[in-house]
């Protein structure tokens, strides 16, 4: 008999289908399997701590815009509120930035340590006004000569306090940047103590 005849797609079989299907086979095997809870993960585990942080920042970030806007609200209110008490108070946390630092608090110190004229100009000016009204020539000749005389004394102790503070200044903050400290304590003393922002945190005659 002859011999059973040999197949031809068995002699020219790809080998790379063969190799490839028990590589396909074996990825659908370990797909199905379930992964030993003691196998690593392939990334570290994050801590509890940082856990509650991604979950918390996660639950404060709004979904909305109106919710956002809101948000943006309830911030500046705490924030407004925070710096009305550093006023009162003299916290530097919260200060504007005009009134931040050492060198804008030793010029209101400077200050509130002191008598200034200025500081009597509204109540001086209502008087001389009240006198200007009248209509008797001499009060109003005395009320010409007093807005004159206010001014005056305003001018020259204005002067000798921006003399004396840019000197104490440069003594005791040599290396800090101290443009429009001088400006600054000199509008200060245009309003009356009791209405200055911040605070005086000094008394009259106390040396800052």
């Amino acid at each position: 008999m002859p011999p059973h005849p040999v197949p031809l797609g068995f002699v020219f079989r790809s080998r790379a289908k063969e190799e490839k299907a028990p590589a396909d086979k074996a990825r659908v095997t370990d797909s199905k399997q379930t992964r030993d809870p003691q196998a690593p993960k392939g990334r570290p585990t994050p801590k509890r701590s940082e856990a509650q942080t991604q979950r918390r920042s996660v639950a404060q970030t709004p979904s909305t815009r109106k919710e956002a806007a809101k948000r943006q609200r309830d911030d500046r209110r705490v924030q407004l509120e925070k710096q009305r008490q550093a006023l009162a108070s003299g916290d530097q946390r919260y200060l504007p930035a005009r009134d931040k630092g050492q060198v804008r608090k030793f010029a209101r110190d400077f200050v509130d340590s002191r008598f200034c004229i200025a500081e009597f100009f509204l109540p001086m000016a209502v008087v001389i006004l009240v006198l200007s009204m009248v209509r008797v020539g001499s009060l109003q000749n005395i009320a010409l000569l007093l807005w004159l005389v206010v001014i005056v004394m305003i001018v020259v102790d204005s002067i000798g306090i921006a003399i004396r503070l840019k000197k104490q200044l440069t003594t005791r903050f040599p290396d800090l940047p101290k443009k429009g400290a001088v400006p600054y304590a000199l509008m200060r003393t245009l309003q009356m103590r009791r209405l200055r922002l911040p605070k005086p945190q000094v008394k009259r005659g106390e040396r800052p």
